[in-house]
């Protein structure tokens, strides 16, 4: 009862490409969070074509948190 060397070489790569698929929605969700949108933002990631217009929107639109720390910054002056 040995097990096919390509069936174990499938697995691997499955269980990379899921570890790998897990760390990239991590730190988007983590980059969302500090930039004061939901983490759940992050699960675009994983739609092509759409993922690459969501960094563009995150690079150009007014975080919640800028938003935020301005307010902060009125009050203290």
């Amino acid at each position: 009862m040995s097990m096919d060397p390509d069936a174990i070489g499938g697995l691997v790569g499955l269980f990379i490409a899921l570890v790998f698929i897990a760390l990239i929605l991590w730190t988007c969700g983590r980059i969302s969070r500090k930039a004061g949108f939901s983490g759940w933002w992050s699960l675009l990631m994983l739609i092509p074509l759409v993922n690459i217009v969501m960094i563009w929107v995150f690079a150009f639109v007014e975080w919640p948190a800028e938003i935020k720390q301005a307010n902060v910054a009125e009050v203290f002056e």
